[in-house]
């Protein structure tokens, strides 16, 4: 078991390990106090896990209620979030009581949003359930739900109280949604430990619990340095400013993790191209990426991920932070106008080609 400090201007910590859904209530009643636990988990989870989360809780001292959200990114819509507000209100929940996430990202956004929203904060625990989450979103305190226009749209800073990231969890994960989650682990290769990318080289569960801390190292301590996202934690959206794009012109038919994929390749490619890293650089992203069974080539062309884009939250005016290689484990921040970022997306789609 590890446990990893986050700094930020609330501290909490991130535990690790196997077994943990079992001690969450003793945990919880340790860490966060509080009378009513509200689960908020997803049809896909909820069948498995949310019956022995209630069971560890109650045994704890805790009046239990569960709320399930449909499966998917659809489900982080303006309409459940409200009905998930209506809940914590129908249950009376206070200030001082629990949400607890069970889930992957989508159930950490939206549960995290009403906790944020809901009496201004209650106090809430990140319970993932997928690899994806484990190594980015259920730390860090993004929470959002997606709008028709574009993704995670309207959303709140709101750090969790306390992270259990249960890697025993993941041994029911559908392999699709495990792939998924590596394309997250690429992600942290790239921008700081090169040395991940040899342990998704290798069979994956043994390594489960460091591939899992040392992901969430490098996140904890680009939170601490920048908690609102205005500078160097904007690293951590390498492959996600055009992923998301990718994801909306899909109309959310593409997971996350693949349109990060593709995404993170665009941005590869358009550096080497402008002379920013060498070509081996897009060349072990994509060799990693298709030995995972990720997508290297977007379907979209540049003038639909740019439209896409426009409603990008990160955008500033007419200028947009993106994030480029500069060699596997070193990125930088480059702001570009409109124009520039249209052209690094023709010259990182321009060698589309076959898988």
């Amino acid at each position: 078991m590890k446990t990893i400090a986050v700094a930020a201007a609330r501290p909490y910590e991130i535990i690790i390990g196997a077994g943990l859904l079992e001690k969450a209530g003793s945990l919880a009643r340790q860490n966060l106090g509080g009378e009513r636990a509200a689960i908020v988990s997803d049809a896909h989870v909820a069948p498995l896990y949310a019956g022995q989360l209630g069971d560890a809780l109650g045994a704890a001292g805790y009046a239990v209620c569960q709320y399930m959200l449909p499966a998917g990114e659809n489900a982080k819509s303006a309409e459940n979030f409200i009905a998930l507000l209506e809940f914590f209100a129908g249950n009376k929940l206070s200030r001082s009581d629990l949400v607890l996430a069970l889930g992957g990202g989508v159930v950490g956004d939206v549960a995290g949003f009403a906790a944020a929203s809901y009496m201004r904060g209650l106090r809430l625990m990140q319970l993932p359930t997928t690899l994806l989450a484990a190594v980015d979103s259920s730390v860090g305190g993004k929470t959002a739900i997606n709008l028709k226009a574009g993704k995670n749209l309207a959303g709140a800073f709101y750090q969790p109280h306390l992270v259990l990231s249960d890697y025993s969890m993941l041994d029911t994960l559908p392999e699709q949604y495990l792939i998924d989650g590596c394309a997250e682990v690429v992600k942290y290769a790239m921008i700081a430990e090169p040395q991940l990318l040899d342990l998704l080289a290798v069979l994956l569960k043994p390594y489960y619990e460091e591939i899992i801390a040392r992901c969430v190292a490098i996140k904890s301590r680009l939170v601490a340095a920048d908690e609102f996202d205005t500078g160097s934690r904007q690293l951590l959206n390498f492959g996600h400013t055009f992923g998301h794009a990718i994801e909306t012109c899909s109309g959310f038919t593409v997971p996350h993790g693949r349109a990060v994929a593709m995404g993170m390749v665009i941005a590869s490619r358009a550096a080497a191209a402008r002379g920013l890293c060498g070509a081996d650089c897009p060349a072990r992203l994509m060799q990693t990426l298709l030995g995972l069974g990720l997508p290297i080539n977007c379907d979209y062309g540049a003038d639909e991920l740019y439209q896409a884009m426009l409603l990008d939250k990160k955008r500033d005016g007419d200028t947009f932070t993106i994030v480029l290689p500069e060699r596997i484990g070193f990125c930088r921040l480059e702001k570009v106008n409109g124009r520039q970022l249209q052209e690094y997306l023709r010259l990182g789609l321009e060698q589309n080609g076959g898988q």
